[in-house]
């Protein structure tokens, strides 16, 4: 099974001055919620995880949504043996994360990870329905320590875009 998590930052907090019901998309995904994030096999006990202090969290529950349905194109969906590829790069850095969808998996490698680190495979459906509750879990975590983050209306747009499943 995959977990996704993350932990914020204590070097990159917020800016104390921060209005979270008017800011704007590209502080939400780029200056904003700093930390690390993970994505974990729970079978295997493989981890594919950031300890730079500075991944936009919020940006990555995002992006991977986005990777999700990416990787859901092909009209024949999980009969489709041509890969379908998607990266989620690190804006401050050259590292990526690798997806690859055959079939109906999809492997995840990281670029940091050189020595032949680990490659997590996880159905296709597995990947979409963690990502979007992570999302989801992340928002609600964020709107408990920021409360008018749940008037902002590029989060009602995000969550209704990607509801849970």
């Amino acid at each position: 099974m995959l977990d996704i998590g993350y932990a914020l930052s204590r070097r990159f907090p917020d800016p104390p001055q921060t209005e979270y019901r008017t800011a704007d998309v590209r502080s939400l995904r780029h200056d904003l919620f700093c930390g690390d994030v993970y994505l974990a096999d729970t079978g295997t006990d493989e981890e594919l995880a950031t300890s730079w202090g500075w991944v936009p969290v919020l940006d990555f529950a995002w992006a991977l949504c986005d990777i999700a349905e990416r990787l859901d194109r092909d009209p024949m969906g999980s009969r489709a043996a041509r890969p379908q590829r998607a990266e989620l790069d690190f804006t401050e850095s050259t590292e990526l994360l690798r997806f690859e969808r055959r079939f109906g998996h999809v492997a995840v490698r990281a670029d940091w990870d050189r020595e032949e680190g680990p490659t997590l495979s996880v159905p296709h459906s597995e990947l979409r329905r963690e990502a979007r509750d992570f999302l989801h879990d992340l928002v609600a975590d964020l709107t408990d320590m920021h409360d008018d983050l749940d008037h902002n209306p590029a989060i009602w747009d995000l969550l209704a875009r990607f509801p849970r499943v």
